[in-house]
Parts: structure tokens; sequence; C-alpha cells
């Protein structure tokens, strides 16, 4: 069952001479439970295409569909409500809150939706993420890989159809880097989690089931990853 489908996905930035085609018709589809890895140089529109299928940004033209609804039919505040409860983000920066400690910062969106964290599954995300012993602490008491499992969690924590990582470990240094792939490839077994990882490291990159290269705006699929 294919849980996100692109379809003749375009951005156009500016007109005229300060024209820029951004994404060119790209089109593809992800089954649940699939691990899918982007690739490409700077600039290529792997950040642009991943904001347009989380909602971050509105496409020229095209479609996104996840979980069955075209998200860009939905009016603002409906798209606001599916985003939080269908689409996990993992970003280069943590952005986590300061104020709050590693278990308020995993529940956030849960609570945002005006639900109760499951007790059970939020000390088997902890655990799982290897940070049982620090669920009392606040960021700034955290090294920046702990920083980045806590935002895995996060990410996690209302079991999305999707979660989109843009350059998870692009702040780690390569052990630190190292483990958060080996969380994430986790989740995506325990959890059957549906993962579309932007990422420069090709080592990286072939750890998943997928991989495709964006360049100047157009994908190609390279084939699979790990087998």
């Amino acid at each position: 069952m294919d849980i996100l489908t692109v379809k003749n996905l375009c951005k156009t930035f500016g007109t005229g001479e300060t024209k820029v085609e951004a994404l060119k018709n790209v089109s593809f589809s992800v089954s649940k439970g699939e691990f899918v890895s982007i690739i490409g140089p700077s600039g290529s529109g792997k950040s642009t295409m991943l904001n347009m299928i989380g909602a971050l940004d509105y496409p020229t033209s095209g479609s996104v569909t996840i979980d069955g609804r075209d998200i860009y039919k939905m009016k603002e505040e409906e798209l606001s409500v599916f985003r939080r409860r269908n689409i996990g983000f993992v970003f280069q920066a943590y952005n986590l809150v300061p104020e709050l400690n590693v278990e308020e910062n995993i529940v956030l969106p849960i609570l945002l939706d005006y639900k109760k964290p499951d007790k059970r599954y939020l000390d088997e995300l902890l655990n799982v993420l290897g940070l049982g012993d620090r669920r009392y602490h606040l960021p700034g008491q955290l090294s920046g890989g702990q920083q980045q499992r806590v935002a895995i969690g996060r990410a996690l924590a209302t079991r999305p159809a999707v979660i989109l990582a843009d350059e998870p470990t692009g702040n780690l240094d390569s052990k630190n880097g190292r483990d958060v792939i080996n969380l994430m490839k986790l989740s995506v077994e325990r959890y059957s989690q549906t993962l579309i990882m932007i990422t420069h490291n090709q080592s990286y990159a072939s750890i998943a089931d997928r991989v495709f290269r964006i360049e100047d705006g157009v994908a190609v699929e390279l084939g699979g990853g790990a087998q």
C-alpha cells in the first residue's frame, strides 16, 4: 500500500530572467514501512521537495497524497491539524524547546493535539532511543547526539504516516551520525514507520530501501540501497 504519492510536482521561484525551476515534474510513490533516502548536490531541490511533501510550502503545480488524502486540497486549518498528526519532522537543527525536558519535548505534539500520551509507548521510545536515564534532563544538559535522539522521539510520538528527515546528521560527528541513522532505521523496522531522508552522506543513503537522486530539480531513482 502506498502511503505517499507525489505526482508531477513543480516549484518555480521568481519570474522572467530570475525564474528558477526548483522542481520539475517530480513523481514517485512510497509504500508504508519503506525507508527512502534522497541525495543530490546543494541547491538541487532536495529540501524544497521535502518542504512540499511536509506541507511547509506550496507547489506551483502537482499533488502530494499522504494516507489517501490530497494535502493541498485541504483548507489551511485542516492541513495544520493533518500535518501535526500525520507528518513527523527531524531537522538538522534539533528545534527542541529549551525550557522543556526530554519527555516533555517528545510528547509536545500530542499535547498540542489535546491528547493524552501513551505512557507505555513513551517509556518504550525512551528506552529504544537510549534516553531512559535522561528523560528529565533539559536540552542544554544533553549532547548533540542526544538532542537529535529527542527530535527523533518527538517525530515518532504521534505514530505519523510519514517521517521526513532533512540532513538529520548534519550537526553530528561521525559516530553520533551513525548512531542516529541506525536509530532511524530501527524505527522503520520496529514501528513499520515510513521514512524519507535527505542526506549528503552516500553511506548513510545506502542504508535505505530505495535511493533517489535530485539534480537541477529532476528526481531519478537509483535503485535499492540496503538489501
